[in-house]
Parts: C-alpha cells; sequence; structure tokens
C-alpha cells in the first residue's frame, strides 16, 4: 500500500492583509508545485465571502512533505518574514494519509 500525504490548512488573513496573504500563499503554492514529489498544491476563499481561506497540498510522501516544507522556509521564510505577519490568528492544519489508489487528482481544467 503506497500512501500520499495531504496538509491542510484553513486561516484568515489579518485586517488590511488579504491582498499580501494571497499573493505570498500563491508563491508558496507555486513553489511546492514545482518541487519533485509534491503532486497538487491550491488555495481556495471561502465562498460565502468571509475571510476564510483553506489551503491544500498533496505530496507523494511524508518525506517529500517534510523536504518541500524545509525548502519553503529556507527559501521563501527567509525572504519575506512567513506567512504568520499576514495572519487573524493561529491557522488550523491537519496532516492526513491517503491511500495513493483511492486519491483522485484531476488536473485538466475544463475551457
Amino acid at each position: 500500500m503506497v500512501e500520499a500525504i495531504m496538509e491542510t490548512v484553513v486561516c484568515s488573513p489579518a485586517q488590511g492583509k488579504d491582498a499580501r496573504l494571497l499573493r505570498m500563499l500563491n508563491t508558496r503554492q507555486e513553489f511546492k508545485r514545482q518541487k519533485s514529489g509534491c503532486l497538487a498544491a491550491w488555495y481556495a476563499k471561502s465562498s460565502d465571502g468571509e475571510p476564510l481561506l483553506l489551503v491544500q497540498s498533496v505530496f507523494a510522501s511524508r518525506q517529500d512533505w517534510i523536504d518541500i516544507s524545509n525548502a519553503i522556509i529556507e527559501t521563501l521564510d527567509s525572504r519575506d518574514g512567513g506567512l504568520d505577519s499576514c495572519l487573524l490568528g493561529p491557522p488550523l492544519v491537519g496532516v492526513f494519509t491517503i491511500e495513493t489508489e483511492d486519491l483522485q487528482l484531476n488536473l485538466e481544467q475544463s475551457e
């Protein structure tokens, strides 16, 4: 049985920090997608207008998750100070194991 790792973060931007947080999240998700071992990475805004964001990434293995997370800390966080200054409070973070046979990613975009 091969298992992938899904990281899920739910967070809210601090007052007046919405645009900066979205730019930083976009940069981090793109960074992840460019790394071998990241199967997918995205974020979404709340559909009801609340200042709430869902950030998810899927990694081929636990080690890939650790390596890519460390690369973000070393590369991006060291440059821009990290996301904490843009968050309303501590994010809710969960890390889940997914059997790859159950994982279905539709990476094609409809036109």
